[in-house]
């Protein structure tokens, strides 16, 4: 069996994300300590954001959105100016936060190019997606992206369609159990997951037992690797 696509994930997996978002609903919770205590705060943001998913998509101005809204409940629709100028602040700082690649990301990125047609298939917005990747300087490297409002199996069996020799053929790397190896797996594909250090409670998954296309990877420095060990 011959891998001849490769699928990659953007955010936690090329570079940092979640780190941002944690930040930022560190600062919300202490901007409206005065309304609610941190597990109401956080039990409702969260619920918001789930309530949300289906209007907004993934990324920073859904969530900035779904932070304004939760002060709102909150605070009985009075949320002080303040606050949601505050809220608002931390959502363009997010947008504009520089993006450095993940260690080792450079290296595996460019030795696989050399072999295999790549693909970054990611969620989230789409001008933010693509500003993100711009500026990560990894553009050049990848023969087609996709921005997807989900990932399941139906899209990665359309896409490596569309950009490869279909899933059969295709092997996917992420960090996200629930997006980037479950679905991967169920559409044919080989899948590695690189974890990283935090994860959105949305994203969790347990991992597959005994099966036999899917890895766990200290690091994407490995991904190269173990390609080479499927052919």
């Amino acid at each position: 069996m011959s891998i001849t696509t490769v699928g990659l994930d953007a955010d936690d997996t090329l570079w940092h994300n979640e780190t941002l978002f944690r930040l930022t609903h560190d600062r919300f919770c202490d901007l409206l300590a005065d309304v609610a205590e941190r597990a109401v705060l956080e039990a409702r943001l969260a619920e918001v954001e789930r309530r949300n998913l289906r209007l907004y998509g993934y990324g920073v101005k859904g969530f900035t959105l779904s932070m304004i809204e939760t002060a709102m409940e909150l605070t009985g629709g009075e949320a002080p100016p303040r606050v949601v100028r505050e809220i608002l602040a931390a959502g363009r700082e997010m947008l504009n936060e520089p993006v450095e690649p993940l260690p080792g990301v450079d290296q595996a990125l460019a030795e696989l190019s050399e072999r295999y047609r790549l693909v970054l298939i990611t969620k989230g917005d789409l001008l933010h997606q693509e500003q993100k990747l711009a500026a990560s300087g990894l553009g050049d490297l990848f023969a087609a992206v996709e921005i997807v409002s989900e990932k399941d199996a139906s899209t990665y069996e359309r896409v490596f369609a569309r950009h490869g020799t279909g899933a059969g053929q295709a092997a996917m790397c992420g960090n996200s159990m629930k997006s980037d190896i479950l679905p991967a797996l169920e559409a044919g594909a080989w899948a590695a997951h690189v974890p990283y250090p935090l994860t959105w409670a949305h994203e969790m998954a347990d991992a597959p037992v005994g099966h036999a296309r899917f890895v766990e990877l200290e690091s994407i420095r490995a991904f190269p690797g173990w390609l080479a060990s499927i052919a």
